[in-house]
């Protein structure tokens, strides 16, 4: 029977390391998408001829954000899919714009914001109730 090393032990060194090591080497160390503007609700639909098999230096994570965005898809919705980070999402997400593999639709913007004294009077509103 095998002991224990003496000294402390590794705890961030199990199954669980995986996903917190993986996101990194996931987008090569980057931390902001090629091309900038992937809002959370921004819609996500993969272009009619986008083959992302026969693409080298794909990950196996691009593909799969093709093959989910062959129906429009928001990039939080995909992110959840793949039970990853938005801000990696983001980034493979611009690989593949880069790639033309994918095109985004942000939503359109509003019409206006509210006026300052419209929203005092709400929150006055509400604070009288």
């Amino acid at each position: 029977m095998r002991a224990e090393p003496p000294g402390p032990q590794h705890e961030w060194m199990d199954a669980a390391a995986g996903p917190v090591v993986r996101p990194y080497t996931l987008t090569g160390g980057r931390v902001r998408p090629a091309v900038e503007g992937f809002d959370l609700v921004a819609f996500v639909l993969a272009t009619a001829d986008a083959d992302p098999y026969g693409q080298p230096g794909l990950q196996p994570e691009h593909r799969r954000l093709v093959e989910l965005a062959r129906r429009p898809a928001a990039v939080a919705d995909l992110a959840a899919d793949l039970d990853l980070a938005v801000g990696v999402v983001r980034v493979l997400l611009g690989d593949l714009l880069a790639r033309g593999l994918i095109s985004v639709r942000q939503p359109p913007a509003a019409a206006g914001l509210p006026d300052n004294d419209i929203l005092k009077a709400v929150v006055s509103g509400l604070r009288a109730l």
